[in-house]
């Protein structure tokens, strides 16, 4: 797709390939790779084989369930068998009434031929000693239109027909009982002075139903009038239901397979894109391919779980892309920071080595120890900020009073203060303040910034640290009355290796302190700024009245 086309909003649907990131914007192997795309791909993906086979599973195991209860052939074999009983009995009173005028069955025959029966009906008639004495068979019904078939009836037909004469013990047609054998199976019965019925499955798989009542006259059975229904009647009617049954089946199979293989594309292909893409950056990584940065595909139009995976995937990669511009930014740092008390160094050794006066080599050996101490410290500060990160995770949270951490290095830092003739101010609430976090990773923020404070002041200045809770926030602030900070490097404080320091204090620092408290701060999910101390309505190109920064943390 090109940028012309609409960005999906939140609850649209999607179908195919809407959420295709546009052509500008993708690697030129996912534009090649969607251009191979087809139904032979998504035969590939096990995702969308395993989509189409579970939906295509409903379908034929609901349809599969109706014909193997066909609750349509019970009710009509219900039905059926209900009109042959009350047929029987219709005609068992024709013959009572022959009884009674005639006192005999002696013409039951011409009396049964004037019954107009049941298509294909068999009709028994038996005296009281079990004899036939009359029987007729119903004409056949005239067909006035022919039975209609497709081949998928007929050929599933056919092996529902096979599976349910196995089941029925696989009978041959030699078997099959006739009319008057299942008349006879209900005589006995009958001849007590019950109505009974009987159904029997033909072996071509047909249901035949008999029904026996007893003709009687002044409360004595005089005969037994038996009826037997045509073979195969219901599976007839049934016939068209369950074409029609195999039809719809065959119909919404179709549909559910074409649904599903565009379901299959919207899930499978944006799945199949993200994990090229990360295998792509797994080569890049083995250096089997050129090197460059991986481009996640952007689906942050699809408002679905794909949609999420596709941003939490992006923003991982932007994150893991930032973190090595961050190392690869810190290692050049490091280095250039090395370098320079290794340069005093090497020339401070090589001028030892042709320095003549004692005062000369007393100088040059401060030179050094300076030097020394200034790696050490700095060796120091970039181990601690390098495994900062790792230790952050690694640590456990735990809910402290916040104020009486303050209290505590206050209590110890203001000594140091007003050792140097700093004066140091607390104000506190006296409502303990709870938060949840690394009490000695923001205590070790709170030391850097008093220290730091209390390093730019000179004797009769002041410190003052203060916390007020505002809401769902707490706000810790350090100021002091020293000299303020330039306002060009109220945006570098934060930086690692900067450092804006007297030049009789070069060298002290090595300018990671307020980069690593950042990095705590924010780990909290707090924030920390600095800015300078003015009078609401000063100048801001006038000196300023000292330096504030400034800790906001989640309550």
């Amino acid at each position: 797709m090109g940028n012309s086309e609409p960005v999906p909003r939140k609850g649209d649907v999607l179908l195919g390939e809407d959420w295709v990131t546009p052509d500008a914007l993708a690697e030129q192997e996912f534009r090649a790779g969607r251009g191979r795309r087809g139904l032979m791909s998504l035969n590939r993906s096990p995702l969308a084989r395993k989509i189409v086979i579970f939906n295509m599973m409903a379908i034929v195991i609901m349809v599969a369930g109706v014909l193997f209860l066909n609750p349509f052939r019970d009710s009509l074999a219900l039905q059926r068998e209900q009109g042959l009983i009350t047929e029987t009995e219709l005609v068992a009173n024709i013959f009572e009434a022959q009884l009674a005028a005639e006192g005999g069955l002696a013409g039951a025959q011409a009396t049964l031929s004037k019954v107009d029966l049941g298509p294909g009906v068999e009709v028994h008639i038996f005296d009281a000693q079990g004899m036939i004495v009359a029987q007729a068979t119903g004409a056949a019904r005239p067909m006035l239109a022919p039975e209609r078939s497709t081949i998928i009836t007929d050929s599933l037909n056919m092996v529902w027909d096979g599976v349910s004469r196995v089941l029925s013990g696989g009978r041959s047609a030699s078997d099959a009982p006739d009319g008057e054998t299942l008349a006879r199976d209900l005589l006995d019965q009958a001849k007590a002075g019950k109505t009974v019925s009987n159904t029997v499955q033909a072996p071509e798989g047909g249901a035949l139903f008999s029904v026996a009542t007893p003709i009687e006259l002044a409360g004595a059975v005089q005969g037994v009038v038996a009826l037997t229904s045509a073979e195969g009647e219901i599976d007839r009617l049934v016939r068209y239901e369950r074409e029609q049954v195999l039809q719809m089946f065959v119909i919404a199979l179709l549909v559910s397979i074409g649904l599903s293989l565009v379901l299959a594309s919207t899930i499978a292909n944006p799945l199949s894109d993200l994990a090229a893409a990360a295998e792509l950056g797994r080569d890049r990584d083995a250096r089997k391919m050129a090197p460059g940065r991986v481009r996640i595909p952007d689906l942050t139009a699809r408002p679905d779980e794909i949609g999420r995976l596709s941003v939490a995937m992006r923003g991982m990669v932007a994150a893991l892309y930032d973190r090595i511009d961050a190392n690869e930014q810190f290692a050049a740092d490091v280095s250039h920071e090395i370098k320079n008390p290794l340069a005093s160094l090497r020339s401070a050794v090589a001028s030892l080595h042709v320095a003549k006066r004692d005062d000369q080599r007393t100088r040059l050996l401060e030179v050094i120890d300076h030097d020394v101490r200034r790696l050490d410290r700095l060796v120091s500060d970039i181990s601690n900020a390098s495994r900062l990160d790792s230790e952050l995770v690694k640590e456990e949270e735990e809910e402290f009073n916040l104020l009486k951490t303050l209290a505590n290095l206050s209590e110890y830092l203001g000594q140091q203060a007003q050792q140097r003739g700093v004066e140091f101010i607390t104000d506190l609430p006296a409502k303990p303040i709870m938060i949840r976090g690394l009490e000695a990773r923001l205590a070790q923020v709170f030391v850097n910034l008093i220290t730091n404070a209390t390093s730019f002041c000179e004797e009769g200045d002041a410190v003052r640290v203060w916390a007020r809770q505002r809401d769902n926030r707490v706000l810790i602030v350090v100021e002091d009355t020293g000299p303020g900070i330039p306002e060009q490097a109220l945006t570098k404080v934060f930086k690692r290796f900067y450092s804006e320091r007297p030049q009789g204090d070069f060298g002290n620092h090595s300018g990671l302190g307020l980069a690593i408290s950042k990095q705590i701060v924010e780990a909290h999910g707090g924030v920390i700024w600095a800015e300078n101390i003015r009078p609401t309505h000063a100048d801001i190109t006038s000196d300023p009245l000292g330096a504030r920064f400034v800790v906001g943390l989640p309550v």
